[in-house]
């Protein structure tokens, strides 16, 4: 049985993740008739817990989420469980077409999709990802603390990666895999800090007893490690933003594909905000969850500004 969903609402809130949801809190503590749609596929769900979240520390993601989902219909939001299959502008506002071909109209829109991390193809990689394959030292390194740990180059920025998970533990080897050899001075930060550079193009990441156990290469060599941290290329959620013609850019920093937004959330294209990873690529947990609520109160206000404006307008005729 479908969850039930009205014909329109103030604001329809795309992604039900920590971004989605904070937004969406803001928005129904403002009294604003508010949809969150959710495809409940939230990047996080492998992780065992959400770190670096002041109170809220080592929680596991999807009790976070549950508690948010709680939150924002204590004060009359609404959640439905599906994906965007289209949106397209209707005169002033929005429709929104869910999988199941129901449509909903929306004054206004708040992208907090997040983002897909798309991993090297080393087998072995993906069926490890969020446990002993990791990629952010804050999220993870803990975890992974004096480990033997094994570092993944995928670009310029691994080099950084490195000295980073260098600070969690003294056993680091660095990977080169596919990419060129380092300049210089990248060669001689990593020696200083007595991280191996390892040459030659992974062929598996090889895995017992369900732990990663070692990194073979093509050449033969087997490289014990328990541990492999791997910069992902970070790519939005955005295709179903095509029919309003806002399509995911390269990221400044080279780590991915975003939906370029302003500071208070407000893309390109009248009407529509964006928060969290579907934007900002590199947003945790806590950071997503304040920008959805700042650009919450944005929409808010936005409206607000808009109904003001009408009201003058109809007591001058």
């Amino acid at each position: 049985m479908s969850e039930q969903v009205k014909d329109a609402y103030e604001v329809v809130v795309v992604g039900g993740g920590a971004a989605g949801l904070n937004g969406a809190l803001m928005l129904a503590r403002s009294r604003r008739s508010v949809l969150v749609v959710d495809a409940g596929q939230p990047r996080n769900a492998p992780a065992d817990g959400v770190h670096g979240l002041l109170g809220r520390e080592g929680m596991p993601p999807l009790e976070l989420v549950e508690r948010g989902r709680q939150e924002v219909r204590g004060y009359g939001g609404e959640i439905v469980t599906a994906e965007v299959a289209d949106l397209t502008r209707d005169g002033d506002g929005f429709v929104v077409v869910l999988g199941d071909g129901r449509r909903v109209r929306a004054r206004r829109l708040l992208v907090t999709t997040g983002l897909v991390d798309e991993l090297p193809e080393v087998p072995g990689l993906r069926e490890r990802w969020g446990r002993d394959v990791v990629h952010c030292p804050y999220c993870h390194g803990w975890e992974v603390r004096d480990e033997p740990i094994g570092v993944i180059a995928t670009g310029p920025m691994s080099v950084h990666h490195a000295l980073l998970f260098r600070q969690l533990t003294a056993d680091l080897m660095f990977f080169r895999h596919e990419q060129p050899d380092l300049p210089e001075e990248q060669a001689e930060q990593l020696a200083a800090r007595g991280i191996t550079v390892v040459t030659g193009k992974i062929a598996e990441v090889e895995v017992a007893g369900d732990a990663i156990t070692a990194i073979r290469l093509e050449s033969g060599s087997v490289i014990p490690r328990r541990v492999v941290a791997v910069a992902t290329r970070m790519v939005a959620r955005a295709g179903f933003l095509a029919g309003l013609g806002l399509k995911p850019v390269p990221h400044p920093s080279g780590m991915g594909e975003h939906i370029p937004a302003d500071p208070t959330g407000r893309t390109e294209v009248p009407g529509v905000w964006a928060a969290g990873n579907v934007t900002d690529l590199s947003a945790q947990v806590g950071t997503a969850a304040a920008a959805g609520a700042f650009a919450g109160a944005q929409i808010n206000f936005d409206l607000v500004a808009e109904e003001t404006r009408l009201a003058v307008e109809a007591r001058m005729h």
